[in-house]
């Protein structure tokens, strides 16, 4: 019973807006996270279908039971398969079977559908069934990509190469690829799971949704690097963001809730992370001017959002009017989030991510700051990826379960690009590709070459400069020298006419 009396809490919590049902399952602390998270994401997508049968049938009356208890049993009763409990709480729902199974049929009468899942709101029929990869990131670490392919080729998983096309992505039981786009990236058929595997738990491998890897890769600080983690917790970016660094820099990780930044702590020790300073703070409280983050050059910031990305999270019945409240709520809180990021004194980039679909807190958001940061631009991102932000922030990239066969996303890159009268341009880091992107917009400082070419950025780490070698080198080569040499004529020359 344990189960269901957690799961009525979550989604509790859930309606008072107290957090996402993602962070509220994460917070819980249940014994079985996965089948908590699975039969609250399940009873939330049929919610107002259960609210109309428990109240067709007066359970609440009839039982006592409170409304979001009832949601969790009478879903496992009636749509999941089976209550898992026994005693009394059983004896009691099996004697109200019939009548709720009866509530149900008229519903499907009534709407003229014969399966569960055509009772949902389109909005949500489109989802249902979705089946995506099973994505895995090398933590690089603890291990290599090819140790860890090795590794499970020697556990009898099939090794099909890296994946050229989507098609690829679907594979039989025991097949994987390397990913496309993101070279530290694995994935695997649906159902694959890890979390008895000893690669998952020496922290080899990471349990991360591929565009949920893609704001460290495009921010891709070199090692050296002084950075913020903003919103942290559960830590799966600020391990991947020291793995690019090579546990060499400082790595700033703040998040408002305690218990959630002792877990992060936890596998942040299991990843083998240890260049983080954690950090029980508001973001937004954070004084940028500190002389603690006077060498912050680079920020990653993925604020709460409304989770409306993630495949088991969509939008459910809600009215036009609470969904558009609680966005623009969301977008508000999230701008805020975003100018106070760009407020670090000698930041260089900040990547912007949300797990939303809603353009209100994607483009709308990052308009709205491009806007009040005129000394910021956005980056163009990855030539290559299949799905761009939409018109006319098409450097942002989009991601979704059909056209990137991940969930729903959104990351935008923003560059400082106004103090070239005073500050040395920071040098390009070294990619495969010479070729730069073509100008933002008009501006008489020298432009870095656009993240279009990232993937090839990711991999090359070791030679990077550090942050403060790259404030003290120039980005044209002997251009120094130059101009000391010039600098030795004319003193010469003054010489030679104070002798005369």
């Amino acid at each position: 019973m344990a189960l269901y009396i957690k799961a009525a809490e979550v989604l509790e919590k859930a309606e008072m807006k107290q957090g996402a049902l993602k962070t509220l399952v994460y917070d819980s602390k249940f014994a079985n996270i996965k089948q908590l998270f699975a039969l609250v994401c399940e009873t939330e997508k049929f919610s107002s279908i259960l609210e109309e049968i428990i109240e067709s049938t007066k359970l609440l009356k009839q039982t006592k039971l409170k409304m979001h208890l009832a949601k969790v049993l009478v879903y496992d009763l009636l749509i999941g398969r089976g209550l898992k409990c026994g005693g009394s709480w059983k004896t009691m729902m099996m004697k109200q079977h019939s009548r709720l199974q009866a509530a149900l049929a008229r519903m499907k009468v009534k709407q003229n559908v014969s399966k569960n899942g055509d009772l949902l709101p389109v909005s949500v029929q489109r989802v249902v069934g979705v089946q995506l990869p099973r994505y895995a990131r090398v933590n690089t670490l603890m291990t290599t990509v090819e140790d860890a392919v090795d590794y499970l080729k020697r556990d009898g998983f099939s090794y099909m190469g890296q994946a050229s096309s989507l098609e690829d992505l679907t594979m039989k039981r025991k097949d994987f690829v390397l990913d496309m786009h993101l070279p530290e990236v694995l994935a695997f058929s649906p159902k694959t799971d890890f979390h008895d595997h000893f690669l998952y738990k020496a922290g080899h491998i990471i349990l991360q949704d591929k565009a949920s890897c893609l704001p460290a890769f495009l921010l891709n600080p070199p090692p050296g690097s002084h950075l913020i983690d903003a919103c942290a917790a559960p830590g799966n970016k600020t391990s991947h963001l020291a793995a690019i660094m090579k546990n060499k820099g400082r790595l700033f990780a703040f998040d408002l809730d305690a218990k959630r930044l002792a877990t992060m702590a936890t596998l942040l020790l299991r990843a083998g992370v240890t260049c983080q300073q954690l950090a029980n703070q508001d973001f937004l409280k954070v004084d940028p001017d500190s002389p603690q983050f006077k060498d912050v050059e680079y920020v990653l910031l993925d604020p709460s959002c409304s989770g409306s990305g993630m495949v088991c999270l969509r939008d459910d019945a809600s009215s036009v009017d609470q969904v558009q409240a609680r966005l623009a709520s969301l977008a508000s809180f999230q701008l805020r989030c975003l100018n106070h990021g760009l407020r670090f004194p000698r930041l260089k980039r900040l990547v912007y991510s949300t797990c939303s679909i809603h353009s209100q807190e994607n483009e709308d958001v990052v308009t709205a700051c491009l806007q009040q940061n005129p000394g910021f631009r956005l980056v163009p991102l990855l030539a290559q990826w299949p799905e761009r932000g939409l018109e006319p922030l098409t450097q942002c990239l989009r991601a979704s379960t059909t056209k990137t066969r991940t969930h729903g996303f959104f990351v935008a890159l923003l560059e400082k690009h106004s103090e070239a009268g005073n500050k040395r341009p920071e040098p390009a880091v070294q990619i495969s590709k010479p070729e730069a992107e073509a100008p933002l917009g008009p501006s008489t400082c020298e432009k870095r070459p656009a993240a279009s070419e990232e993937e090839s950025e990711a991999s090359e780490t070791e030679d990077t400069p550090t942050a403060a070698a790259a404030e003290q080198a120039d980005a044209t080569p002997g251009k120094k020298k130059r101009t000391k040499k010039k600098k030795k004529k004319k003193k010469k020359k003054k010489k030679a006419a104070t002798v005369e």
